[in-house]
Formats: C-alpha cells, structure tokens, sequence
C-alpha cells in the first residue's frame, strides 16, 4: 500500500515537472512573437510615423535580444526611403556594469542608416512626435537605461528631391561609441561620458568628433570638438548649385568646430576653409555672368592671396532657444584671414566648457526672483 502511495507521488513529481518543462518551452518559442508584436505596436503608436520590425531574436541566457530589420517612415511618405532603418540591433544587460552595482543595457547598432527626406518628414498635416514621445518610445523597446552605444558602418543623410538637381548630402561609414551614460563609475566631472566618432562625408571628407557628455540633464551638457577635413567642393555643386547657383570645378573645403552646452546655454564656432577654389561658367546670360562677377571679385579680395584660402570663423552664442551667430565678426574674420593672418586648418582650442557654465550661471542669477 505504501510503495503504491510512494509510486504514485514519484509520479506526481514527474508529471507537474513535465509540465514546468512543457510551460517553459511554449512561453520561450512565444516569447519572440510577443516581442515582435510589442515593438511593432510601440512603432506605430508614434504620431505620424509607422514601423516594423522582421524579426526578434531572444537570448536568455546573456540577457538579450537582437532586432532585425527595424524601419520606421512617416505615414503617407512621398518616396520609398525609410526615415530610419537598421538592419540589427543587438540591446544586452551590460554584465560588467553589476559589479559597480547598477542594470544597465548596452546597444550595438550595425549599418543604421537615419535618411531626412525633406519631401516626406514637411507634409502639412501630419502630426510630429514630440520629445516625449520619442523618449516614452524608447523606453518600451529598452526598458533598462542605455549606458553604452556603438553604432557600425552607419549612415546620415539629408535629400531634397524635388530640388533641381537632386540634393543628396550624407555622412557614410560612420563609427560612433558612447561610454558610462547612465553613470555607472563614480566621476566626479561636470561630463562624465566619453563619446567619440568617425565618418566619410559627401566628397570624400574625414569627419572626427570626439568631447564628452552628461546626458543626465533634461537638456544635455557637453563639450565637443568637429573636424572634416578634405571634402571635395565639386561634390556639393548640387548644394551650391540650389541655393547661390555657383559650382566648383575644382577645390578643397575643410570645416572645423567645438561646441560647448551648459544649463542651456551654448557657446561655439565654425570655421570653414575653401582652398583652391574655380568655378564653373554658367552661361552667357547677363544675370548670370553678372552673378559670376560679383562671386569673383568677393574671391579675389577676400582670399588669402599665400595660401589661396578664402576662410572666416563664425562664432554663435546663446540660450538654445534664442542662439545668435556673430554676422558681423564672421565678417571681420573674413577680412582677417584674407588680410591679416590666415586661418589654420585645425580645431583652435579656445571653448572651454567652463565659459559656457559661466555665462550660464551669469545667467540665472540675473533672472528675476518670484515674487512670495
């Protein structure tokens, strides 16, 4: 009678693990479905904007998933080419980061590709996202705070179609990393996460953007310095030829800048440098040979006549909300770089990240105290 009892509670044990085994498999063969559709329902839930994704991928044992090919485009878009589209993405736990006592995700993003179609994201009627959309968005899909990024061979863009010609400007092969974002180390810096990045632009120039961040803020901190040096001028004949109805047929154009943001407020400068520039006779038309004088006289006196460089350095300050770049000094720079003393090809080193929390500073304690 007792080994009947005993035989038939081992039995027991069998069939309720069988079971577990049974629940376990059918809720991990349904967990990808479930994710899929969840992500699939957070991209269309964004205002004017649709989205898909073909494929999620679960790995439980490293704590992850791998989305493939994400796409998201604006509702009743005018053109085939996805707003944003990203052939993997792989969203992990960052296992080190437990060590220092904090769950964070970390996300490897391979070949994403953000196109800006004037044509299809400037539709009348179509709602626009706002920014908690965006960030409630990316909450759903990485519920966990991001605190490492590294994007792959991606690319940025900018086109006009209906532009004549074609506007098409882009940054490809871009390598983008990101560090301690959520504050996973202890550091005692105003901008504690490191961010670097590199990219081939339209024309063949080499794009280098390194500074730091703190992205704890509603409004980000930062410090960063931008080069692209060596962009062929004849490739943005398109750009050139759309809004000052110039082209080059030959000619060097290096760009440098540093921004810094503090509490709002934003201090910095661009400063381009033409070299060796000609220009490509547009006809016989009065105006245009008129137009065509008028740009070669400006080169001419303009141009620094030692290095055959026309240059200016274009500072612009100020609240983010209400920013002003410096018309007059551009000028004055102009002048100096023809005249004076030529503008380097190099980041100049003189924003300091200090100034701009200065003036902000300066700022708030000049605001108005409310009222008891």
């Amino acid at each position: 009678m007792f080994s009947t009892e005993k035989k038939k509670r081992k039995t027991g044990w069998w069939v309720f693990l069988l079971i577990l085994v049974v629940i376990f498999v059918g809720v991990r063969l349904y967990l990808p479905t479930a994710a899929k559709n969840h992500v699939n329902k957070v991209l269309n839930d964004l205002p004017g904007y649709q989205g898909s994704v073909d494929d999620i991928d679960i790995a439980l044992i490293r704590g992850a998933y791998v989305v493939t090919n994400l796409r998201l485009r604006r509702r009743d878009a005018k053109t085939d080419v996805p707003f944003l589209n990203i052939p993997q993405a792989d969203i992990s736990i960052q296992w080190r980061a437990l060590f220092n006592g904090k769950i964070v995700s970390e996300i490897y993003l391979t070949e994403p590709q953000l196109i800006y179609v004037f044509e299809d994201q400037l539709q009348e009627g179509q709602p626009e996202p706002e920014t908690k959309d965006w960030t409630e968005a990316l909450d759903d899909l990485v519920p966990i705070d991001i605190n490492h990024l590294s994007i792959e061979n991606g690319r940025l863009g900018l086109v006009k179609v209906n532009a004549d010609p074609t506007l098409d400007i882009y940054m490809d092969q871009l390598q983008l990393t990101a560090d301690n974002l959520q504050l996973v180390r202890s550091d005692e810096q105003n901008l504690p996460s490191p961010v670097q990045a590199n990219a081939v632009t339209i024309g063949q120039g080499k794009a280098t953007l390194e500074g730091r961040v703190n992205i704890i803020k509603q409004i980000p901190d930062m410090d960063i310095s931008l080069s692209i040096e060596r962009i062929d001028a004849t490739a943005l004949n398109t750009l050139t030829l759309h809004y000052a109805n110039i082209d080059f047929s030959s000619g060097r154009l290096d760009i440098y800048s540093e921004v810094a943001i503090a509490d709002g407020y934003l201090k910095g400068y661009l400063k381009p440098l033409l070299t060796d520039a000609q220009l490509i006779d547009q006809g016989d038309g009065f105006f245009k040979q008129l137009w065509e004088g008028v740009v070669g006289v400006f080169k001419f006196i303009f141009k620094n006549q030692s290095t055959d460089k026309v240059a200016t350095k274009i500072p612009f300050e100020g609240n983010l909300d209400n920013v002003e770049a410096g018309a007059w000094q551009t000028f004055v720079n102009i002048v100096r770089n023809a005249w004076v003393k030529a503008f380097q090809e190099n980041i100049d080193e003189d924003i300091e990240f200090s100034d701009a929390q200065k003036e902000a500073d300066q700022q708030d304690n000049e605001l108005p105290e409310d009222n008891p």
